[in-house]
């Protein structure tokens, strides 16, 4: 049709948008008009667009022209359906649905039966020969456009509803009569009356206009831009609005709607999975207010109209290669399609379906990559209760496993009252009848969410599985009174700040807290991802580890050995703090050197240890770091440790003051203990080349140690160090008379080395970018004290986000792009690695490759996450 304005295109009919269009359409407007296109049977209907949206939010007010454009569509719709808005014998009712490029599930507002007035409900009455239906339609709408469009609180309305049912002692919706839903709608419009001092509007026009304000307006409210927060979506797309034609799914027995997924959302499993709802529509599916049907039951209860959707929705996955979420409404026997989108799932089933499409051929091993999160790679990870405590507990609740993993934490029955608890260091679980989206806030910081009501595709169960937190709904024998902030199990009480735990894969709640195994659970699916993405990248992750657990679960997780281990983490078992003290403290070298001695004993020790799980991959070892006052005792222990050490309380206080710094972070610490105590250095170096000698000879494995210098700032102090270390380890190598290859490197930590970066570069074989420490020195912030100001500083947008979690490009990565760029000036081969906290944060790590780092160094439980941001960024590259 031939708009009859000059202005630009705003609306569009769903036969005039493809699923290419969804910056302009929103993902349901493009999906809708792809559905459209293939021939499947979705109501009729039209978009406005996101432009339109952003148009609005700047203006706060529908153009003349945008109105025109709307009416001249809608009479496009009504000579589709044959129907008309007001009109008493075909009425046309919409729905007005938001849309935005990336899909909010729940975040912003609809409204449905919209066109429904005094006239119209008796028209839809008497055209469908059921009174009941037409009245249940008009009060729904009121209550929803009086919640959405006027702001007056959806619970005003939901409370007459209960009151009347009560009274009356009706226990479900389908007990009231024809008459009870023509007063409960005459009440309901009292209740809009009395809020809003006006009379419900009976003009369609203007309630259309007044619905498609509201939804653009959600794009702003609070929830909403809450999520987009979680998610990096940015504020500024605006969403598009659908006005599709109504059906019904609540006409009668041979009418529903349910929530589809083509697989199994949180196993990946290949099969339909969903549920619906006989008799109702489709708000009632998500909201959880009942708990519905599985899906495979509608075979027995309408098996063409089954048969039907099942080929439907192999159409749907196959067409767009991926997993769908399928929204559906069978009125009178007849199937509709409401909505198809990439359905939201966990992370373990996101690795299991990429791979069984990459497998089956749709899709490219590349493909499959980029469609994983590092997110969803963390997820992945989540711990799990320890079988043997966990058959120790008898499980009170039993639900729906919604989301997988396992929690403990105390119970709270309101969003606010979660929060709050979270805010004072507390583990919450949220219980809830059922969630919404006004409870984003509550849900974010919880362990996990329990709910009463409800079923897997439920707010509560999509919004939970998104964020990867455990999750069990659909409780049907929990009762919870808010107000008085209890819970009644079979008839136990379970009061607020119970502590309970979750299970998320089984669906089962136990009172008390249970320990969780963190052992990482390697899976085949996991360990083929990680393969993948090495084989798409030469840029290698190690570990940041030297224990024998860390050490083994990095490896399990794809690392390359040990970027960063720190031997100051090796002295503080009760007999190595004792001899440490003692060589702190000794007022002769001799003591010293004896206390060295023992410690090089326990060093040797864990380097073997840690050389032969290596199995001949790298473990750099960073010389002792921290300042030797962390190791001194604290007042309390003084007199308990100067009897182990055979002096006087008062002595030992007085070698505890003479070692004390006002600054200790900036003071006696890294390559300057070499300087002034250089035998510290000496004995761990010995420890190293000789526990790399001895576990070569016993594994038969050639061992390269890598020992790393921390925290230079002057060429010289590297030079000085450097020397004493060659000429101990030439001792060894002569002693011993056997040689191996070692490398030497060091950590730039300071600004100062940064900007000397080709001076020390000469004079090693590796350099590694401490990033916690050179963004302390950069900012002057302590990175132990900036948690108790960061916030304000993000919420002033002084800051965009905390610098010791994601790099501070323009000032810290300055820095580091001048001293790389020095590095490779000088033409000689020195490995560039990161090991600071950065190095395993993807955001961090795509503008570190482009940088031109070797090798990143990140916690264990991180590397996958880093191993799938490299692979995405060779990808990109090369696409």
């Amino acid at each position: 049709m031939q708009l009859k304005t000059n202005i630009a295109k705003r609306v569009y009919l769903f036969s005039d948008g493809n699923k290419e269009m969804v910056e302009l359409l929103g993902g349901k407007g493009a999906n809708l008009a792809e559905m459209s296109q293939l021939g499947l049977p979705v109501p009729n209907g039209f978009t406005i667009t996101t432009e339109a949206c952003t148009e609005y939010l700047e203006k706060q007010e529908l153009s003349f022209e945008l109105k025109e454009q709307i009416k001249e569509q809608v009479e496009v719709l009504e000579k589709l359906t044959r129907k008309k808005l007001n009109d008493l014998h075909h009425p046309l009712l919409v729905s007005v649905r938001s849309g935005a490029r990336f899909s909010m599930p729940g975040m912003m507002d609809t409204v449905l039966n919209l066109g429904m007035n005094d006239k119209v409900v008796e028209g839809l009455a008497g055209m469908t020969d059921n009174v009941g239906f037409a009245y249940d339609c008009y009060r729904r709408f009121i209550q929803m456009f009086g919640d959405v469009v006027k702001g007056v609180d959806k619970n005003h309305f939901e409370a007459v509803l209960t009151q009347y049912k009560t009274q009356n002692e009706y226990r479900e919706d389908s007990e009231l009569t024809d008459e009870d839903w023509k007063e409960i709608t005459h009440q309901f419009k009292q209740v809009y009356r009395s809020y809003l001092g006006e009379e419900f509007p009976q003009q369609p026009e203007e309630q259309l206009y007044g619905a498609v304000e509201a939804v653009f307006k959600s794009w702003n409210n609070s929830r909403a831009k809450l999520y987009r927060k979680m998610n990096g979506i940015s504020d500024n797309l605006g969403t598009a609005v659908t006005i599709q034609e109504m059906v019904f799914g609540n006409t009668g027995d041979r009418s529903g709607t349910g929530v589809a997924f083509t697989r199994n959302p949180a196993t990946g499993e290949n099969g339909l999975f969903g549920e619906f709802l006989i008799n109702a529509q489709g708000e009632d599916v998500v909201a959880g207010i009942r708990t519905p049907k599985e899906i495979s039951e509608l075979k027995n209860l309408m098996p063409d109209t089954y048969s039907q959707f099942v080929k439907i929705a192999e159409k749907l996955e196959k067409h767009y290669e991926d997993m769908q979420d399928i929204e559906f409404t069978i009125e009178n026997g007849k199937l509709f399609i409401l909505q198809t989108r990439n359905g939201k799932r966990t992370s373990k089933a996101a690795v299991a379906i990429v791979l069984d499409l990459a497998e089956e051929g749709v899709i490219s091993k590349e493909e499959a990559l980029m469609r994983l999160t590092p997110s969803m790679m963390d997820q992945l990870l989540h711990p799990s209760f320890l079988a043997a405590e966990l058959a120790k507990h008898v499980p009170v609740l039993k639900g729906l496993p919604a989301s997988p993993g396992s929690a403990s934490g105390d119970v709270y029955f309101t969003a606010e009252a979660a929060k709050k608890a979270a805010e004072s260091g507390a583990k919450t679980i949220l219980l809830r009848n059922e969630t919404s989206p006004e409870d984003i806030e509550g849900m974010i910081i919880c362990e996990a969410i329990v709910t009463a009501r409800g079923g897997m595709t439920s707010h509560a169960a999509v919004v939970a599985r998104g964020m990867g937190t455990c999750c069990v709904v659909g409780c049907d024998q929990l009762v919870i009174d808010e107000q008085e902030k209890k819970a009644v199990i079979d008839g136990k009480e379970l009061k607020e700040g119970t502590t309970i735990s979750v299970d998320g894969s089984t669906g089962k709640v136990y009172l008390g807290e249970i320990t969780k195994d963190n052992q990482v659970a390697g899976s085949h699916a996991l360990s083929k991802v990680i393969q993948w993405c090495k084989d798409l990248s030469n840029v290698r992750v190690k570990a940041n580890a030297e224990t024998a657990k860390e050490i083994s679960a990095s490896l399990e997780l794809g690392g390359e050995g040990m970027g960063l281990v720190r031997t100051e983490h090796m002295f503080f078992g009760e007999e190595r703090i004792l001899e440490m003290r003692r060589m702190i403290l000794a007022e002769d070298k001799q003591a010293k050197l004896k206390a060295l001695a023992q410690l090089k004993k326990y060093q040797k020790e864990d380097f073997k240890t840690i050389f032969a799980l290596a199995e001949g991959k790298p473990a750099i070892v960073r010389l002792l770091d921290p300042p030797l006052h962390e190791f001194l005792p604290t007042e309390k222990e003084v007199p308990s440790v100067a009897k182990e050490l055979n002096i006087l309380p008062k002595d030992l206080e007085r070698l505890i003051k003479g070692l004390a710094e006002n600054n200790p972070m900036l003071g006696h610490r890294g390559c300057r203990l070499a300087v002034t105590n250089p035998e510290i250095y000496e004995m761990q170096t010995e420890a190293i080349i000789e526990a790399a000698i001895e576990a070569e000879q016993e594994t038969g494995i050639k061992m390269v140690p890598e020992i790393m210098i921390p925290l230079v700032s002057i060429e010289k102090e590297l030079v000085v160090i450097k020397e004493t270390l060659v000429r101990k380890i030439d001792t060894i190598f002569k002693r011993l008379n056997k040689q191996i290859p070692y490398l030497i490197g060091t950590m730039i930590e300071t600004p100062r080395a940064c900007l000397i970066a080709d001076k020390i570069a000469e004079h090693v074989d590796f350099i590694s970018f401490g990033t916690n420490d050179l963004t302390q020195l950069t900012y002057g912030f302590s990175r132990d004290d900036i948690g108790k100001f960061v916030q304000d500083y993000e919420q002033k947008e002084i800051l965009a986000t905390d610098p010791f979690q994601h790099i501070d490009v323009d000032g810290v990565g300055a820095l580091l792009h001048e001293a790389i760029q020095k590095i490779k000036s000088t033409g000689k081969s020195v490995s560039i690695g990161i090991c600071g906290e950065v190095g395993g944060d993807p955001e961090s790590i795509r503008f570190l490759l482009n940088e031109g780092v070797d090798y990143f160094s990140c916690s264990p439980y991180r590397i996958p996450a880093a191993l799938l941001t490299i692979a995405q960024q060779s990808i990109k590259k090369n696409s």
